[in-house]
């Protein structure tokens, strides 16, 4: 889970959706103006109950910080899913440099494969944070988004997709010590470096970023430090969903896992639900890197609402390329 650098403190019903669905109109498409033509009932159907039992099998597995061998253990686990669900799955294998010494990494990567050569990353990470005074299993922070990716992946790699879309399981998002520029990040930094090694990082039309999104209490603030229009076009299709509550018109700065694709120059958007001053205290706020981010804070009906709305923004992102 990300830290954070500076805070600044109803959705239309869904037959909006339908009462635009099929306009001709393009002012702003990605601007001051959101034309949803996507009909609810023509999106893939995000299975919640389903990534809710992910959720609870990999907090099964206890504590998962890099190197270790219940991440390992984990990482078998949803390769195996992966593969279940009809994807490529390709293993991007590192060793990161760490205040605590070098430690072996593996982000996971599944492609689901599209009609054009463009690429939609859908990503978060799967470890937990290293704590050797308690027990923390990361529930919410790690669990849910690596929970999210499976059930996505199992929507689309077996989905005739007009982009390719990736779903990307990055090691080592959380500090091992204090969290810096280079203590954090492991896995996004090095896929993000790789992919512009190699050229293949101009094919990203977006990238959405999951992480920490099961909290029973769900809140999703607006990510300053991520890419406006697409900041954007996820949150007015949450409002045209009729999940305005969820997905609040208010503001945050995180550093994440998008930032070292943004550097890059790729639009990316990071949902991120219910940390810093702003979050209630009945909220994840009050459990975040503590023992108590288990099973029972976490909600399947939040992994619904932010499913259909990340399901809603890549079938737009679909229907139109990329704004330059």
């Amino acid at each position: 889970m990300p830290r954070h650098r500076a805070w600044t403190l109803v959705g239309a019903a869904v037959a909006a959706l339908i009462i635009f669905a099929g306009m001709s109109a393009r002012r702003g498409r990605y601007g001051a103006v959101l034309v949803a033509r996507v009909a609810p009932e023509s999106l893939p159907a995000f299975n919640g109950g389903r990534a809710f039992e992910d959720l609870k099998r990999l907090v099964a597995f206890g504590p998962r910080p890099p190197g270790s061998k219940e991440l390992g253990e984990s990482r078998a686990w949803i390769e195996s899913q992966l593969k279940a669900a009809g994807c490529t799955v390709e293993e991007d294998q590192f060793t990161a440099s760490t205040p605590v010494g070098n430690i072996p990494m593996t982000n996971l990567i599944a492609k689901a494969a599209g009609a054009k050569p463009g690429i939609i990353m859908l990503a978060g990470h799967y470890d937990t944070l290293r704590r050797t005074d308690i027990r923390f299993v990361g529930a919410n922070d790690g669990g849910s988004s690596a929970a999210m990716l499976l059930e996505f992946a199992r929507l689309y790699c077996r989905r005739k997709n007009s982009f390719n879309i990736w779903m990307v399981f990055f090691d080592g998002e959380e500090a091992l010590v204090d969290w810096s520029a280079d203590d954090s990040l492991y896995g996004s930094r090095h896929l993000a470096s790789k992919l512009a090694a190699d050229g293949e990082i101009a094919r990203l039309q977006a990238m959405i970023l999951l992480d920490m999104v099961a909290d029973k209490h769900l809140n999703i603030y607006k990510d300053t430090n991520s890419t406006t229009w697409l900041t954007d076009l996820v949150f007015k299709t949450a409002a045209k969903l009729g999940y305005g509550k969820e997905f609040p018109d208010e503001k945050g700065a995180y550093g994440d896992d998008h930032q070292p694709f943004v550097d890059d120059g790729v639009a990316a958007v990071d949902l991120l639900g219910n940390v810093g001053p702003a979050a209630r205290a009945s909220s994840f706020g009050a459990y975040w890197h503590t023992a108590e981010d288990t099973v029972d804070k976490c909600s399947p009906s939040s992994l619904t609402v932010v499913g259909r709305v990340v399901v809603a923004t890549v079938a737009e992102l679909e229907r139109e390329p990329r704004p330059h």
